[in-house]
This record gives C-alpha cells, sequence and structure tokens, in this order.
C-alpha cells in the first residue's frame, strides 16, 4: 500500500515559505539600512572653512602674533586631523576643545581665546570632514567620540604635555564626546559638556522624528544596525553611563529652550536622575534670549548684534530674490563689527574657568557653589 505525500508536500511549502519570509525579511533590513545611510549621508557629509570674506568666523592664523601656536596634525582612523596647540609653559592645564557639528575649531577661537588669557594651554583641532582635517564625511555622532580619542592619544605622546592636567571643553556634537570619553581609560580631570545629547541614538531618533515624524520609529532598528556596522562598541556609549562609572569632576551645562538638543528629550541634563556620581553638577541657562543651543556662549549684546545682521541678510536675500551676490555679501561682511560677534558670555566662562581650577585643587569635589 503507497504511503500519502500529503505530510511531505506541507513540509516542503512550509519551508518555502520560510524561505521566501527569511528572504523578505532580509531583502527588508538591507533596505531599511541603505535607507538609513542615505539619511546620515545627507546630513553628516562634509563641512569646509567658510570664505573669511563672507563670514564673520574668526580663523587660528589671527592669533599667531598675541599666542604662541603650533600648527600639527594626528591620525584618526584612516584620516589625519589639523590641530592647533597653543602651549604656556606656566598653565596649570590643558584644556582640550572640542567643537560642534557643522564648523570648526575655529568656530571656538571666541572661548579658546578666554581659556588663553586665563593661563591655559589649550588644543583644539578640527574633526574627521571638517575644515582642514581629512575625510569625505563626518559620519556620524560617534566619529566625534573617536577623534576625541585619538587627540588624547596624540596629547599624551607629547613630551611637553606629559604630567599637564588635562580638561575637557566641548559644545554639542563635542558636549556628547567630552562626556562619552569617560567610557574610555584616557586620565581627565575634569569636563564641561555644554548642550550635549546623552547618546548618538537619541539624538538621531530626536532629530529625525522631527523631520519623518511616526515614521522615524520603524527606522529605530535599522539605524541601531547601521550604526553598529560603522562605529562597533562606541555606537552604543552614553553619557549617563560614562560619567556614573568615571570619578570625574563633570559640569553639564544646557539651555532650557535648546531646541536643537532638546533639554527635556536627548540632553544629558535631561538624564540628571539617573547619574548618581557625587562629581557630576548641572547648570541650567534660563536667561531671556540666551538659553537655547549656541546664544547661551555669547554676551548678551553680542546675541543682539548677531540678531540684527540676521535680519539684514535676510532683507538682502528678499531684495535679490533669495540670493545675494557674492560682491553685496562681500561688502556687507567687510562692515561687521567681528569683535562684537564674538563677545563671549562672560559670567558663564568665568563658570568654567572656576569649575575647572577646582577640579585641580580637589581630586573629589564633592560640592561646587557657583
Amino acid at each position: 500500500m503507497k504511503q500519502s505525500r500529503k505530510p511531505a508536500r506541507k513540509r516542503n511549502v512550509a519551508k518555502i515559505i520560510c524561505c521566501v519570509v527569511l528572504i523578505l525579511a532580509a531583502l527588508g533590513s538591507l533596505l531599511g539600512v541603505l535607507g538609513v545611510k542615505v539619511i546620515y549621508d545627507q546630513q553628516f557629509g562634509r563641512f569646509d572653512r567658510p570664505d573669511p570674506a563672507t563670514s564673520a568666523e574668526m580663523q587660528h592664523t589671527e592669533l599667531m602674533e598675541r599666542y604662541p601656536l603650533e600648527l600639527v596634525n594626528f591620525p584618526s582612523g584612516p584620516n589625519r586631523l589639523q590641530g592647533y596647540l597653543y602651549h604656556n609653559p606656566a598653565s596649570p592645564g590643558l584644556v582640550v576643545v572640542v567643537h560642534g557639528l557643522g564648523g570648526g575649531a575655529d568656530s571656538y577661537l571666541p572661548q579658546i581665546i578666554y581659556f588663553l588669557d586665563q593661563g591655559w594651554s589649550v588644543f583644539a583641532y578640527d574633526a574627521t570632514g571638517c575644515y582642514d582635517s581629512e575625510g569625505t564625511a563626518t559620519r556620524g555622532f560617534p566619529q566625534a567620540l573617536m577623534d576625541l580619542d585619538a587627540a588624547l592619544r596624540f596629547v599624551a605622546g607629547r613630551p611637553e604635555l606629559q604630567g599637564l592636567p588635562v580638561l575637557l571643553f566641548g559644545h554639542s556634537w563635542g558636549g556628547y564626546a567630552v562626556a562619552n570619553i569617560l567610557h574610555l581609560d584616557h586620565k581627565v580631570a575634569g569636563v564641561v559638556s555644554i548642550a550635549g545629547p546623552n547618546s548618538s541614538r537619541e539624538i538621531i531618533m530626536e532629530q529625525g522624528s522631527k523631520m519623518l515624524g511616526p515614521v522615524m520609529s520603524i527606522m529605530r532598528p535599522f539605524i541601531w544596525l547601521y550604526e553598529g556596522l560603522l562605529f562597533g562598541r562606541y555606537a552604543s556609549f552614553t553619557a549617563v553611563e560614562a560619567l556614573n562609572r568615571a570619578a570625574v569632576p563633570a559640569l553639564i551645562i544646557h539651555g532650557t529652550g535648546d531646541t536643537t538638543v532638546d533639554f527635556n528629550g536627548s540632553a544629558i541634563i535631561n538624564k540628571r536622575q539617573r547619574i548618581d556620581s557625587p562629581q557630576v553638577q548641572f547648570l541650567s541657562l534660563d536667561e531671556e534670549n540666551r538659553r537655547g543651543h549656541s546664544n547661551i556662549l555669547r554676551s548678551t549684546a553680542a546675541n543682539a548684534y548677531v540678531t540684527k545682521l540676521n535680519a539684514e541678510l535676510k532683507a538682502l536675500a528678499e531684495q535679490y530674490g533669495g540670493e545675494i551676490p557674492l560682491e553685496v555679501k562681500r561688502e556687507f561682511f567687510a562692515q561687521v563689527d567681528k569683535a562684537l560677534v564674538h563677545e563671549v558670555n562672560l559670567e558663564l566662562m568665568e563658570r568654567i574657568h572656576t569649575f575647572f581650577l577646582r577640579c585641580l585643587c580637589l581630586d573629589y569635589p564633592e560640592e561646587i557653589d557657583w
């Protein structure tokens, strides 16, 4: 008597269905990762230094007559990064300045000048894909962390800097990096993180949700996968874990009106209830017209002047149909008062300077009173 082939056929059909499902899932994952790559390539491209004739930004070359600048370079992965070393042999420590996304070390020259005038040595650099550094793109948030890791290894290898306490100052992308670098075993005396997000994944989801809405939730697993493939263990780092694991004094600063790194969202300061290290202090800035992402760094007068300049530029753009002629733009910026544009928030910088000094006087300060 012949045995029925129906069970075997059913098993074969089930195997085919299973294979089809796996193939579709693999294709879906591939398409999802490729979609994330397109987004990353758009958001994390290369940022070149703006034309000084059509920008109010300062350049390091403007400081060479006043301060002892040494141009250096060092490797970060396959790229060489441009560094700027201002070494004062009598300084109490070395402040490493880590810039935000979209700029370079030049973008923080007002803060660098302040530190130099207080007697600190300063080391700054252009991150991968920025200004005078190599790299076709900035790649993503963890790249800032990888570049800082390379920068600190470079600093540790400089004989004239050995024994000098290292203090970290970072804003935005740099604020993320200076907090998360505490996952690694660098010798750091103190950290100031301004407007920094807790993790790469949180800020990507936050910004993506503003652009794509609920669709971003579907992209979450593909973002996790893509960042893991691109950055390895660095992709999963969070500032909360770093600050809790390291016995390093840290000052976390954020503007309450920040919408670039949402004060009530991805910001490190929003996670303060989860940070139990007694070494970590928090400073919320809530001053009218000076509580955003970048305007917290400037004086009240500078912010008012920048607002006026932006309004004038907007009017010029409208006058010329959306595109200001190059010569007109050059004439406009030739009249700009750069000193006023770059006037720092002196009260904030003095607080940071005091914090750094206290980091050197006390190994583990229990409380810092402002």
